[in-house]
């Protein structure tokens, strides 16, 4: 008997949901409409759109389990990759910051209150209402006007629609001033008054936690989008190209704004010379540190993976475990040992050198040094993984093989040479070019060691002679002076082109390996 209202209200429960979601849903987008982002709302709408339709509707079982996951690649890899694209066309920086039209209303917000009629006030109390007691400016002559009074006002309530009148106190006797504390509390209700003295146009407006006065506008707009500075007259027309209000003398007015600058990056990259000589020195620093650092783990890792293959070598597991240990550490931990093991002045390296050669190397300050030292620490860092999978690759090997060797009276070298190596360099190939595309954007290790350092004499963008591309990207993006978002976007764009290449060659190789098993 009670299967027939469960059965009713699960019929009922589904349909509801879907309902409340669909009302969010609509709420949410209109809201993001409302606050003037439209791209942000149709987004949220096509998403949520889908997923209500996916999962509120009789779709295929395999379109639930896969949407989460398309879902994340559209909002956390697709969004992110385009919008640094878009990025990279145009002139986004700490100095233009702002669209058009919020750059024109910040200048236009701007004011400054007239000294010559700004009235101090104080603030009482009488009950649940209020009463502002204003003094006129000191005249000349050093005498003032009579003190002036507002009627009674609620001040925790909507501001009067209008000028409130002044009147003079006489003998209106007053209530205690509020202390600073009491003025901060109402200061929303003050900022919404107007206050108007008796044979003066214009009304007084809240300037301050001392004084009201007349505020008068720094900037008056015209009709072909240009801004008269009223102070001196000089006007400031926009320039779309430089995404700047410019007078007719060139002289710039802040904050600029964001314009299309279509290729101008991307060509600054090739045909700046003060920019591109850094760049492609980074850049080809950049291809040197990840080849080297794959190249030195390589062998160092493979040296002892065979080594330890060994089967007369004593205590391996305990060889195994030591040497597996640098992986194991977090790589900030060991890098900020290192940083301080290199230190000049007090490095036990140095200590070390000066004790044996009288030498103590300039490791941070040298660029050659400090390549050298950083190629040290990753290949230190990146040899045990390198071990690891030669070890596995190693161990997939038919023992008939080096029997065969052994009969035939081959040596360790030819057995590396011709069993080894060639057997383990296919499956391991693909390994070493992910390695490779890591360490090309490696920038926690250039980031913690030398911060780029030593940098580069006379260019225009600050440049460190052991920057890689990524983290010469964040020094233009974020720390140096700046922060041109557009050139670091175009930057990452063709850093991201170059590591999706590496990518598809990795997977070609991939196949062509499984392909020939």
């Amino acid at each position: 008997m009670s299967r027939a209202p469960a059965s009713s209200l699960a019929r009922w429960l589904g349909p509801a949901i879907a309902t409340l979601a669909a009302l969010g849903l609509l709420w949410f987008v209109f809201s993001l409409w409302a606050a003037a982002q439209p791209l942000a709302a149709v987004g949220v709408l096509a998403l949520g759109g889908t997923a209500l339709v996916v999962y509120g509707t009789a779709t295929s079982v395999a379109w639930k389990y896969l949407f989460p996951g398309v879902a994340g690649i559209l909002v956390f890899v697709a969004f992110p990759l385009v919008y640094t694209v878009q990025i990279g066309f145009t002139n986004y920086s700490s100095s233009n910051l702002l669209d058009f039209e919020r750059s024109q209303t910040y200048l236009m917000e701007q004011s400054v209150v007239d000294e010559r009629q700004a009235y101090s006030y104080t603030l009482h109390s009488e009950g649940s209402q209020h009463r502002l007691r204003l003094l006129p400016p000191e005249q000349a002559d050093g005498t003032r006007g009579p003190a002036l009074v507002t009627p009674l006002l609620a001040l925790e309530g909507s501001a009067p629609a209008g000028p409130v009148l002044l009147q003079p106190q006489g003998d209106l006797k007053l209530g205690p001033a509020l202390d600073l504390r009491g003025l901060i509390a109402h200061r929303p209700g003050l900022m919404g008054l107007q206050l108007q003295v008796p044979g003066v146009s214009a009304p007084l407006r809240y300037a301050g936690l001392r004084e009201f006065g007349v505020i008068q506008p720094l900037w008056q707009a015209g009709p072909d989008g240009s801004l008269k500075q009223l102070a001196t007259g000089t006007v400031f027309k926009p320039n779309f190209e430089t995404g700047f209000f410019e007078s007719a003398a060139g002289e710039r007015m802040p904050p600029g704004f964001k314009v299309g600058i279509g290729f101008a990056n991307y060509t600054r990259m090739l045909l700046d010379a003060d920019f591109r000589g850094p760049f492609v020195s980074i850049f080809i620093w950049t291809v040197l540190f990840a080849g080297l650092t794959v190249l030195f783990s390589t062998a160092l890792g493979m040296t002892l993976a065979v080594m330890l293959e060994w089967q007369n070598l004593k205590y391996r597991a305990l060889y195994r475990t030591l040497l597996f240990l640098p992986y194991a550490v977090p790589g900030f931990i060991s890098i900020l040992v290192f940083k301080g093991l290199f230190n000049q002045n007090f490095g036990e390296i140095n200590a070390i050198l000066d004790a044996l050669f009288g030498i103590r190397p300039a490791w941070f300050a040298d660029p050659l040094l400090a390549k050298a030292m950083i190629l040290v620490v990753n290949t230190w860092l990146g040899y045990p993984y390198i071990m690891i999978l030669c070890s596995g690759l190693i161990k997939a090997i038919p023992s008939d093989l080096y029997e065969a060797s052994a009969i035939a009276g081959a040596g360790p070298l030819t057995n590396f040479f011709k069993i080894t190596a060639p057997l383990i360099a296919k499956p391991l190939t693909p390994l070493l070019i992910s390695a490779f595309a890591f360490n090309f954007n490696n920038f926690v290790l250039i980031s913690l060691l030398t911060d780029g350092r030593p940098d580069f004499l006379n260019t225009k963008l600050p440049a460190g002679t052991t920057d890689i591309l990524v983290s010469y990207t964040y020094r233009i993006a974020f720390t140096d002076s700046g922060q041109n978002f557009g050139l670091a976007a175009a930057i990452s764009t063709l850093i991201f082109v170059m590591v999706a290449v590496m990518a598809l060659v990795q997977l070609r190789i991939t196949q062509r390996t499984e392909n020939k098993r």
